[in-house]
This record gives structure tokens, C-alpha cells and sequence, in this order.
């Protein structure tokens, strides 16, 4: 019996890490596809906006055919007007801004930089956590905020080629991707409502999309009308936007297998391997000592966050175990047939 049990329990850790494989490649892909597409030197499709909205649309489309359509997958029930124009709206607003600056500074900054300056999001996460009320300020917080916060601006001191503009798109971008975090919190536990990727992408990629569109038609639409030229290639943008579809999906693939906080942990791994490769693929990536040094603070900086993240959720789940076993016989000692 236990040769058929170790061989289960064996095929689920392979699966597991296979997932997690699959989505570091996906993720560290995507982020070298976008600034390849992007990128003067390449496909020459400098227009962020106009991509990050070409993601949107065919989402919505994706998951329209996939839910309506074919009924592949199911849409969530429990969405309400109240919940969609309260949280809904915020979050698909939030995405759209964090992709759109993320994806334009790339046009200034390499994407070793870009993933540097992205540690600080546990430092903007917890920021507006405090001012939302889901977090509280602890000495033991504090010190974690300030080691990433250190590790960022040594990393930034040590970049040779600094472009401010980029820095702000990119610091834009992780403001944004925290206030979505943020919404996505108050919906799950203020709301109640838990959806699964599909879902979420059902009803959150359209509201991006149009949040997208109105910038699009007064920052993009006439640049790329004036330049007739422009190099538009269907096959490659279409891609680029499946890419971008399955990497949602993979999210879906890893969390359900196990955690969100796995999801934070294979992120480190990939942040670093995006770091790493990008230096090999693109010219304008020279990494130095001082950067180096730096995002390995701000790293060990992220990994004691998400060390402290797991020992709160493992004592709020005991916690709760522990009130469900009380339950139990309470509800039985108020049964008046026993």
C-alpha cells in the first residue's frame, strides 16, 4: 500500500513543480516579449498603450468564447452591480494602469532595472494596506519596509544609465499593482466573493480595455496614424497577447495547487532570472556590483515578507480550525433531539 501512496504522492510533486516551472517561463517570457515587440531595435511597435490594450481585448474575447461560447469553463456566480461598480471597476482600472506604465517603461529603463525597482511593491502593498485598514503597523513591519526600501535605492544608485522618466512609469506601474492587490483584498474578504481566474478575467479584462481605450485615442491613436509605416505584424501581436492569456492561467494552475504565497516565492526566483537573462539578451542591460548588491537586500528584504505573510496565514488557519472544532459540539450540545 505505501509503494502506490509514495508513487501518488511523488506524480503530484512533479506536477506541482512542473506548474511552477511552467509559469517562471511563462512570466520571464512575456516580460522579454513585450520589450522585444517594444523594443526601436526589433519588431519596432513602440506604442505600450495601444499593446497593453491589444491584451485586453483579445482576453475579453478569449474569455467570452471560452465561457459563452464553447462553455468550456463557468463564470462565478454572485456578481452584483453593487460589487462590480464598487471593486470591480477599481481593479479593472488598476490593471490597465499598471500594465500601461509598466509596459512604457520599458521604452526608457532595461528590464534588469524595471525588475529592481519592482521589490518595492511589498513596501507600497503594506503602505496602502495600513491606510486601508488590512494592515497594521508593527516595529518587526517596519524594519522588512526598510531593508527592500534600502536594497531598491542601492540598486538604483548602482544603474549607469538611469532614465528618470522610466523610473517614475515604473514606480506608476507598482503604485498601481498595489492598489489593485489592495482591491482584490477587500473584495475577497469585505465582499465575500471569490473568483477564479476565468471569472476574474470575465469581467475584469473588458473594464481595462475601455479604461485603456480613452487614453489611447488622445495619447496614441494620431502617433500611430502619422507614422503609416509603423511595423504591425498580426502573427507576432497575436502571441504576444496568448502569452499574455496563459500566463493568467498559470497563476490559476499554481495557486490551486498551492498557495498565493507560492505565487510570491516563485516570483523572487523569477525576478531574479529575468535579471540575470537580460543582461545576455539586451544591449542596454549593464549590470554592476553596486545593482547587484543592492537587489540581493531588497530580495532578502521581500523573502522575510513573505516569510512573515506565511507564518500569519498558517496561525489565522489554525485559528480557524481550532474555532470550527468548538463549533462542532456546540451545535451539538443545541440539538434538543439528542
Amino acid at each position: 500500500m505505501a509503494d502506490p501512496v509514495k508513487k501518488k504522492v511523488l506524480k503530484e510533486e512533479i506536477v506541482t513543480y512542473a506548474y511552477l516551472i511552467i509559469y517562471i517561463a511563462l512570466s520571464s517570457g512575456q516580460i522579454f516579449f513585450n520589450k522585444w515587440v517594444l523594443s526601436s531595435k526589433e519588431i519596432n511597435f513602440p506604442y505600450p498603450l495601444g499593446l497593453t490594450l491589444l491584451h485586453m481585448i483579445f482576453s475579453s474575447v478569449l474569455c467570452f468564447l471560452l465561457t459563452k461560447v464553447f462553455k468550456i469553463m463557468k463564470v462565478e456566480e454572485g456578481m452584483t452591480i453593487e460589487i462590480y461598480t464598487t471593486s470591480v471597476i477599481p481593479i479593472g482600472a488598476m490593471f490597465a494602469m499598471t500594465l500601461w506604465l509598466g509596459n512604457t517603461a520599458y521604452l526608457y529603463i532595461s528590464v534588469a532595472f524595471a525588475q529592481m525597482l519592482k521589490a518595492i511593491m511589498p513596501v507600497a502593498v503594506f503602505i496602502l494596506g495600513v491606510a486601508a485598514g488590512l494592515e497594521i503597523m508593527s516595529c518587526r513591519m517596519l524594519l522588512i519596509m526598510s531593508v527592500i526600501s534600502f536594497g531598491v535605492l542601492v540598486a538604483s544608485y548602482g544603474e549607469i544609465n538611469i532614465s528618470w522618466i522610466g523610473v517614475v512609469y515604473q514606480m506608476g506601474g507598482v503604485v498601481g499593482e498595489a492598489l489593485r492587490l489592495i482591491f482584490m483584498e477587500i473584495l475577497v474578504k469585505r465582499k465575500g466573493l471569490k473568483l477564479n481566474p476565468i471569472s476574474m478575467m470575465y469581467y475584469v479584462s473588458p473594464c481595462s480595455a475601455l479604461c485603456l481605450f480613452i487614453p489611447w485615442i488622445f495619447l496614441e491613436k494620431s502617433k500611430m496614424e502619422a507614422h503609416g509605416t509603423w511595423n504591425f505584424q498580426p502573427v507576432v501581436l497575436t502571441l504576444n497577447s496568448l502569452c499574455t492569456f496563459a500566463l493568467n492561467l498559470s497563476v490559476f494552475l499554481v495557486i490551486s495547487r498551492t498557495s498565493a504565497l507560492t505565487i510570491r516565492v516563485a516570483g523572487v526566483v523569477k525576478d531574479w532570472v529575468v535579471v540575470l537573462v537580460s543582461a545576455l539578451l539586451f544591449a542596454d542591460t549593464k549590470l554592476t556590483v553596486i545593482n547587484l548588491f543592492g537587489y540581493g537586500i531588497a530580495i532578502a528584504g521581500v523573502a522575510a515578507y513573505n516569510n512573515h505573510k506565511l507564518k500569519k496565514e498558517a496561525t489565522r488557519n489554525i485559528s480557524d480550525d481550532s474555532q470550527d472544532a468548538q463549533a462542532i459540539p456546540m451545535a451539538a450540545s443545541s440539538n434538543p433531539n439528542r
